[in-house]
């Protein structure tokens, strides 16, 4: 955990409103930030080339702009703006139409690179859910999050991302929209999102009858469970074998002499 002490947090009157590219980018006062590695110095660079046309610098781009601000699953300074970034994005051109080249399998490359910034905040926003907040409350007497303003600055931009997220479960491409669903269930913990949850259900329900992706299944039975539904007729042969292996492995852990902690909110719970 790193902690900023930086000054009064920004007010946000429309938590909603997603900034534009050019402010977000320009606007953004990168070298003041913390991340894993230093200060965001390097990210407007990095975050300018996820929209490239070449998937081998996008490729690149992932990793230079991603990694230094959830490494080892922490929120630091730069990890709110990035994501904010990340999200308005989403609705780039360069997703949302190929190039020419019919030879050059475009979709599947602008389907992959929607799927893995979907799955980085969806990532990111796990790592700052409710869970994560309840256990870190007993070490800061109720004041977790005033301590790591860092996390609450990423849960405040919640609403933001959320309204990129939403269109794209409908997607053409199936990995997109069950990415984008699986990124949207901790992002409407926030409780101007909670109306939402009744849909995200029947988009649950959609994904329980044909994916087959584990940590996919797990994610949204474990939602559905937490919102009162009843998940039996949704389960199959592998969702009951998945749940008995990780009672296993969670019994293995209660086994060990000593708790085990690390860096960022790592859950008992699957997908671990």
């Amino acid at each position: 955990m790193t902690h900023s002490h930086s000054g009064g947090r920004n007010e946000q009157p429309h938590p909603a409103a997603l900034p534009p590219l050019r402010t977000l980018l320009d606007r953004t006062d990168w070298a003041s930030l913390a991340t894993a590695c230093g200060t965001g110095e390097a990210l407007p660079a990095a975050l300018a080339r996820l929209t490239d046309p070449d998937p081998v610098v996008r490729e690149s781009a992932l990793h230079d702009a991603l990694e230094p601000v959830t490494h080892q699953n922490s929120i630091y300074e730069a990890t709110a703006p990035v994501a904010l970034y990340v999200a308005a994005i989403l609705g780039h051109p360069s997703f949302t139409s190929a190039p020419d080249d019919p030879a050059a399998d475009a979709e599947t490359r602008i389907a992959s690179t929607l799927v893995r910034l979907l799955a980085w905040l969806g990532d990111t926003a796990y790592d700052a859910d409710d869970e994560c907040v309840a256990s870190g409350e007993p070490f800061f007497d109720g004041g977790f999050l005033d301590e790591y303003e860092e996390m609450r600055a990423f849960r405040d931009a919640r609403p933001a991302i959320f309204t990129a997220v939403h269109p794209l479960l409908a997607h053409a491409d199936a990995d997109v929209r069950h990415t984008a669903l699986v990124a949207a269930i901790p992002l409407i913990e926030h409780p101007l999102l909670a109306r939402h949850q009744a849909d995200l259900a029947d988009h649950a329900r959609r994904l329980l009858a044909t994916s087959t992706d584990r940590q996919h299944r797990d994610r949204v039975l474990d939602a559905l469970k937490a919102w009162g539904h009843d998940t039996g007729g949704l389960e199959n042969a592998s969702d009951v074998a998945a749940h008995e292996h990780y009672a296993r492995l969670r019994a293995a852990r209660a086994s060990w002499d000593g708790d085990w902690a690390g860096g960022g909110c790592y859950s008992d719970d699957p997908p671990f």
